[in-house]
């Protein structure tokens, strides 16, 4: 490989003709990655598309710096300017959710949720989170993960019935356990969280209230969402989805915990902070307190309906009888089917989805008996009502026959033409 010379950021030539001509081998794995993205209709929920300015922001000199610490309280020299970037990400998120501190350190949403739970509790504290194969997070108290075998875990879930949250199960739970934390937030739920029903749940069994609010942040912070900020102690989130960021992870609490959150980012979880990814945060957080955003946030909600009708018409069964925000889950064993063939066959028609449980499922997590489905991402490349109505019956098309090769060639075929004239932001 060569070396790349070093120039001035406002003189450098385009960074993609120095990567080509540097290590063509990543170059070519980025460029088809870039393909992908064009050509493909893009429905994980938990995806989304950056604007140019958060890319510019996200790949720029900053990764070259180290700062432990926070802003104006560091153990590194040379910090000033450094210090500015992330300031601005503080103070423009405290603005845009209304809250009393924030650390934007938190590399993804999973550390900042253990550092969250290291702020608020011993090893072994009793606490209850959304089950995983109900909607929950791995986060959130898998057997697995980090979080279950540290706490005490009780998972709760949805109704049998409306597979919604049942707030008096929730609230006989709480009474037998008798939880330090409460966790509400989830990876995979259609509906809207009642975060003042939990606040009142948790005063009555003397706990703390956390939210994981990664999902729906972008909404929350259009005020398209119930609030969790006025009641909980502790709210973390993740950057991109709905907020349509860099990847990243922050944490917001109650200006009383503010320091045992700070100590628990770091030094207690992570070393220095990833300053290139905290400038694609602040330009993305800039971007959210526009007014545009609240009209984005408003048509994610809308596509994702427009959708969910779309598929219901078709026969498919929606979890919870269909959404409240920017995903859905889908049945598909009413088509012979399981959410590994209807992932598979989707991604060979061109349109990119991922297999989920379904609350209560009989099958395996790795072929499960849905798929979950999200508009963020193509409302971010302008896609509206009437494109997603099409995406749907597309995917019913597909589903019916996952199989026929002629059709889902032919299917791939007219999402690319379509997809021309929505070009990936960035």
């Amino acid at each position: 490989m060569t070396q790349s010379p070093l120039l001035p950021w406002d003189q450098s030539p385009d960074p993609r003709a120095i990567l080509k001509e540097a290590d063509p081998a990543v170059f070519e794995a980025i460029e088809k990655e870039r393909r992908r993205q064009q050509d493909h209709i893009e429905l994980i929920a938990s995806e989304n598309y950056v604007s140019a300015a958060v890319l510019a922001a996200d790949g720029s000199a900053l990764t070259n710096k180290y700062a432990e610490g926070l802003p104006g309280a560091r153990y590194y020299g040379g910090c000033e300017y450094v210090d500015i970037v992330e300031q601005l990400a503080i103070d423009r998120a405290k603005k845009l959710f209304g809250a009393e501190h924030v650390n934007v350190q938190p590399h993804a949403g999973a550390p900042a949720n253990i550092a969250a739970y290291m702020a608020l509790l011993q090893p072994g504290d009793k606490v209850m989170g959304m089950k995983l194969s109900h909607g929950g997070h791995l986060t959130h108290g898998a057997k697995f993960n980090l979080s279950g075998k540290i706490y005490e875990f009780h998972g709760y879930g949805v109704s049998p019935q409306t597979e919604m949250l049942d707030y008096d199960a929730i609230r006989d739970l709480a009474l037998e356990v008798r939880p330090r934390l409460i966790l509400a937030g989830a990876s995979a739920y259609p509906r809207k969280i009642d975060f003042k029903a939990l606040r009142q749940i948790a005063d009555e069994v003397d706990a703390l209230l956390m939210v994981d609010m990664a999902h729906i942040a972008g909404l929350v912070a259009a005020r398209l969402h119930p609030d969790p900020i006025p009641y909980c102690d502790v709210v973390t989130t993740t950057t991109h989805k709905t907020l349509r960021g860099a990847r990243g992870g922050m944490i917001l609490c109650k200006a009383e915990w503010a320091r045992k959150v700070d100590k628990a980012v770091f030094p207690g979880l992570q070393g220095g902070p990833l300053l290139h990814q905290i400038a694609g945060k602040a330009v993305a957080l800039g971007e959210a307190l526009q007014p545009s955003f609240k009209v984005y946030a408003q048509n994610i909600i809308d596509n994702m309906q427009a959708m969910a009708d779309e598929l219901n018409a078709a026969g498919l069964r929606l979890v919870s009888g269909g959404t409240d925000n920017h995903l859905v889950l889908v049945d598909v064993t009413p088509f012979g089917i399981g959410g590994a063939i209807a992932e598979d066959a989707l991604g060979r028609a061109g349109i990119t989805v991922n297999k989920n449980l379904l609350p209560y499922d009989t099958r395996k997590s790795m072929d499960p008996s849905g798929i979950r489905v999200g508009s963020p991402a193509m409302t971010t490349r302008g896609l509206g009502q009437e494109e997603f109505r099409q995406i749907a019956r597309w995917m019913v098309a597909v589903l019916r026959k996952p199989d026929d090769g002629e059709l889902i060639a032919s299917i791939a075929a007219q999402v690319k033409e379509m997809l021309a004239a929505f070009p990936v932001p960035g």
